[in-house]
């Protein structure tokens, strides 16, 4: 008989998981492993809601195992290391992404893309190597292999570092394998929420000039002034998207709902590249003409490996990127998520995980 999950592992542990569809949040107890040779155990002070948390607690991909505890842009101290850590140490300010585990054998693993790995484990919702399941940040405690434990650079708040382990390596990976990380290049960012403000100060820190493509008009002002882009394009206007035609490298494409993509190409210069990053439910149309007529392409880009996580967040650093927050205490979680499916936030919820997740 299988055993609850507050006994499957030594190490007793609270945090906040849904149970069923209504993807409802409510304090759930469960375990964690002990720390292992090569592990890295942390107090969790922050974790990211990020737009995937939404989509799996509501089990609106059909692939969602209950009870789920979501959460994989996690951030805290390092309270206790296993005798082969090297990369940390107790007291250390760490983070953990969307993956704790891979094959490392495969040629995706050698190569430093464990997010491409055929037998990755990811953070929540999946089967651990022992056969348990996998549970998130939305807890009071991590523990991880050093192989997926990032380093947060001194001067980035934990509560603003959360979100790159997954908004940040989401957007900056494709920027850098698709080249779109030059000086003086054309790059448009398609939607600005959690993931695509994100896009824009990355893509202007590299020194690209940004463009915003939104159905909002209202969201010009803040994309120019705040986050820094240098145009703002209205995707439901024809006149601007007409106007506009041709004059992009590439595009990251953020938006999570149904969208035509069509307009979209036709921005594109000849060689031109979308790359998809969003994830919307349902197919998107993509008729084949606007690609052969100027070899344009469309990609896709999924999170990126550790060796890139670790770049990303120290390039944060470096240009002091951090997301546009709003911290909530952990019972605010389900208004979060309602607030998250309307688009209600700028840009990211972040979780005050350590001082105000309490036991029912």
């Amino acid at each position: 008989m299988a055993k609850a999950p507050e006994e499957e592992h030594p190490v007793k542990a609270l945090g906040w998981a849904a149970t069923d569809p209504s993807g409802v949040l409510a304090p759930f107890k469960f375990s964690r492993r002990a720390t292992g040779d090569e592990d890295v155990r942390f107090k969790i002070l922050y974790c990211g809601i990020c737009h995937s948390d939404l989509h799996l607690a509501k089990n609106e991909w059909g692939i969602s195992k209950y009870p789920l505890l979501p959460g994989h842009e996690i951030t805290g101290v390092v309270t206790e290391v296993g005798s082969k850590v090297q990369k940390c140490k107790v007291g250390d300010r760490v983070g953990v992404g969307c993956l704790v585990g891979a094959c490392h054998t495969c040629d995706n693993c050698e190569n430093n893309v464990e997010n491409y790995c055929p037998q990755q484990i990811q953070t929540y919702n999946w089967k651990n190597t022992d056969g348990t399941m996998t549970y998130g940040g939305y807890s009071d405690h991590m523990v991880a292999n050093e192989r997926y434990i990032v380093r947060i650079p001194d001067n980035l708040p934990l509560e603003a570092a959360a979100p790159l382990l997954c908004a940040g390596i989401t957007t900056y990976s494709p920027l850098r394998y698709f080249g779109l990380d030059k000086p003086g290049m054309r790059v448009g960012v398609v939607g600005l929420g959690g993931l695509g403000h994100v896009a824009v100060k990355l893509a202007k820190a590299f020194g690209t000039i940004v463009t915003v493509i939104s159905t909002s008009p209202r969201k010009k002002q803040e994309a120019i002034e705040v986050l820094g882009a240098d145009s703002f394009l209205v995707s439901t206007n024809s006149e601007e998207m007409q106007a506009a035609m041709g004059t992009l490298d590439g595009i990251i494409d953020t938006v999570s709902a149904a969208h035509a993509l069509v307009p979209l190409l036709f921005l594109l210069k000849n060689n031109g590249k979308i790359v998809m990053v969003g994830a919307p439910a349902k197919p998107l149309e993509l008729p084949v003409f606007p690609l052969i007529i100027g070899r344009r392409m469309v990609a896709g880009s999924c999170i990126g490996g550790m060796k890139e996580t670790q770049e990303m967040i120290d390039f944060a650093g470096k240009h002091n990127i951090t997301p546009q927050i709003e911290v909530v205490p952990m019972d605010y979680v389900n208004m979060a998520m309602e607030r998250l499916a309307k688009g209600d936030v700028k840009y990211r919820f972040v979780l005050d995980v350590a001082n105000t997740l309490k036991a029912a």
